[in-house]
């Protein structure tokens, strides 16, 4: 048997002034054929199916088509997705006959002018391969599950921890997959929408209403005739006409128990709508002082309004102008972006001091630039190799290590991961666990500090990932929807 393989892979932020081009997914890398199998066989959800088909009792072939990811950005540009729709109607079309597709997806994606990029490219592949031929795919539970994509595909898993572990997703969405082209299942799916939305902060599977909603998806994946069962939170800065929560469950051929089944957890949603909007950020000035007389190190600041992993623009200076404003004495990591100051730092060399205004200028909707006296410590950046995000490398462009006090800002060129690998500064020389305190531009990502993190304090910060939802400018959401409005007596059916 031969299966075409995909990814494609964007969140967009609707209220981050950043587009997403061609270019931003090339900081990731564009791989397609051969190319793509070779650096996608370590890591990530299509490690993960290749796993499931080495497991399979199928004699089978890969037929790659292309591998694109792009983290978390504003909107998709019109050019971008056409850019991938011609790949993806090449791709199949050059592949000739295929028994199934396997598409790794992320779910929550928005161009210019399509609102449901995901569904856009599923229908198009339908289209292409044909009611007969399977289609399954991988999603990030901040996914925002559409009616097209529901209709377009055969089969779906969501990612079952945040932190995410997207091996795990593609396993499973592989497992589903091969069941079906071995003949063991015959899979039906229901959803659920839930008219509602929540900030980040509760959003980590560890603990809380969160871990308690997935809890039971993992429970009802124990009863008899259940495939798979998916929760998705959808991540809370999308203005999309179907956007919400939603629920989701695949049985093996019973109609009857896969609606009862995907109202049960759609309506666990919505019992713990309260506890899914509970705060537990603080504001900078609070935050600062708490991470200046914290007893032990490391202390993660997480920056939640500025979350490259969110979408937002990586180069908000509200907590670094809290740091020069208390003039902290202790050691401490900060990211910027700032392709400007990155150009002024080289040409000054290095050991140099240069006066600049850093920062805020990529979103004008929130912050400003901050000025800052600093020596150039050292010249890198480039393609910096980690395994983030299921992926194994980044692009910070070029980068520049600034030191302003005891505060050491790392500014490159691109968001890149926004200093949410300790990489993003080991590769400058500098010991992470030396630092008493480090910013990093997410609201949930911190597991790679976790060896060395002695706390974490969430910072309210404004931005386009800002956890106060109400201070959007919402157009296309469809209303009601809670919390924005009054809705009291919604029940899943």
């Amino acid at each position: 048997m031969r299966i075409a393989i995909a990814k494609f892979g964007q969140e967009t932020s609707t209220f981050s002034p950043v587009a997403t081009t061609v270019d931003t997914f090339r900081e990731f890398g564009i791989y397609e054929g051969e190319e793509m199998l070779e650096e996608s066989k370590r890591v990530g959800s299509i490690a993960g199916f290749l796993k499931a088909g080495d497991e399979s009792s199928i004699t089978w072939t890969p037929v790659p088509l292309f591998r694109a990811w792009a983290g978390a950005s504003g909107l998709i540009t019109t050019d971008t997705l056409q850019f991938f729709e011609d790949k993806l109607r090449s791709g199949l079309e050059a592949a000739g006959a295929v028994d199934a597709f396997y598409f790794d997806l992320h779910g929550a994606g928005q161009s210019v002018d399509e609102p449901d990029t995901e569904g856009y490219l599923l229908a198009i592949a339908r289209n292409i391969l044909g009611d007969d031929i399977p289609i399954v795919i991988a999603l990030d539970h901040h996914a925002n599950l559409t009616q097209l994509m529901v209709d377009s595909v055969n089969g779906l898993v969501g990612h079952r921890t945040q932190p995410h572990i997207p091996y795990d997703t593609g396993y499973l969405a592989g497992q589903q997959l091969f069941a079906i082209l071995e003949g063991k299942t015959k899979p039906i799916i229901a959803w659920h929408k839930i008219p509602m939305i929540t900030h980040q902060e509760q959003f980590l599977t560890s603990k809380g209403p969160m871990k308690e909603w997935f809890d039971l998806a993992r429970e009802i994946e124990t009863r008899p005739r259940v495939i798979s069962a998916s929760t998705f939170p959808m991540q809370p800065w999308l203005d999309i006409n179907e956007g919400g929560w939603a629920s989701v469950v695949v049985t093996n051929n019973d109609s009857t128990l896969v609606q009862e089944l995907s109202t049960e957890l759609a309506q666990k949603a919505w019992d713990l709508r309260e506890d899914f909007w509970v705060q537990d950020s603080i504001t900078v000035d609070k935050a600062i002082e708490q991470a200046v007389s914290a007893e032990n190190r490391l202390v993660v600041l997480s920056d939640t309004g500025d979350s490259v992993f969110g979408g937002a623009s990586g180069d908000s200076t509200v907590i670094l102008a809290e740091m020069l404003k208390q003039n902290i004495q202790q050691m401490a990591l900060v990211p910027m972006v700032d392709p400007e100051v990155v150009e002024i730092a080289i040409n000054a060399g290095l050991d140099n001091s240069i006066t600049v205004m850093l920062g805020g200028k990529l979103d004008p909707n929130f912050g400003q630039p901050v000025e800052v006296t600093a020596t150039v410590e050292k010249i890198g950046g480039g393609r910096i190799h980690a395994n983030v995000i299921g992926m194994e490398s980044y692009d910070m462009g070029r980068a520049v290590l600034l030191k302003a006090g005891t505060i050491y800002i790392v500014v490159s060129e691109t968001r890149a991961i926004g200093g949410n690998h300790p990489s993003v500064y080991e590769h400058f020389g500098i010991t992470v666990k030396d630092a008493k305190m480090a910013v990093l531009k997410t609201a949930s990502n911190w597991q790679y500090y976790a060896d060395i993190t002695s706390e974490v304090i969430r910072v309210d910060t404004p931005g386009a990932t800002m956890s106060r939802l109400q201070g959007f400018d919402w157009k296309q959401l469809p209303r009601p929807i809670y919390p924005l409005d009054d809705l009291d007596d919604w029940q899943a059916v």
